[in-house]
């Protein structure tokens, strides 16, 4: 069920969709958390977020490649993705790369700082960009302007 990255794409916290939907809130975190949901509760969490049931219960979200959410973003977010990627269309699978490739040398770096003071600021930097790019990740999932699906 992709109710968590429904309730995020609409920017609810689990109490706002509690409240719309007219559920407890540890239903909604049960739910999330992969319980398994009552037909009751899906009617209800489906008129809430104004989707289908078959929608509620898909397992990943695609997106779509013409979707809006890409075409209205101001400018400036725009020009950060496709600088930080070099790519006009981001896809989570090159952030999450990135993401990882610059944590993971970001502690080798620092390792090496034992022995060299250089290779302790390029640890540091290393990491920096690593958390650069968790940030450009997050604010993609936000704005749900990938150009694939997202991973479970």
């Amino acid at each position: 069920m992709i109710l968590k990255q429904l309730r995020i794409s609409r920017h609810l916290s689990q109490a706002q969709l509690a409240d719309m939907s007219g559920l407890n809130v540890r239903t909604i975190q049960r739910i999330e958390s992969g319980a398994n949901a009552s037909l009751e509760s899906q009617k209800c969490l489906a008129a809430a977020l104004d989707i289908s049931i078959d929608t509620l219960n898909q397992e990943t979200i695609m997106y779509d490649k013409n979707s809006e959410n890409w075409n209205n973003l101001p400018i400036i977010v725009k020009v950060w993705f496709a600088f930080n990627f070099l790519q006009l269309r981001p896809k989570r699978n090159t952030a999450l790369r990135s993401e990882v490739m610059s944590h993971f040398f970001g502690y080798i770096f620092c390792l090496l700082g034992l022995l060299s003071e250089g290779a302790l600021v390029g640890g540091v930097l290393m990491l920096t960009i690593g958390y650069l790019f968790t940030f450009l990740k997050w604010q993609g999932d936000r704005y749900g302007i990938w150009f694939e699906e997202l991973p479970e």
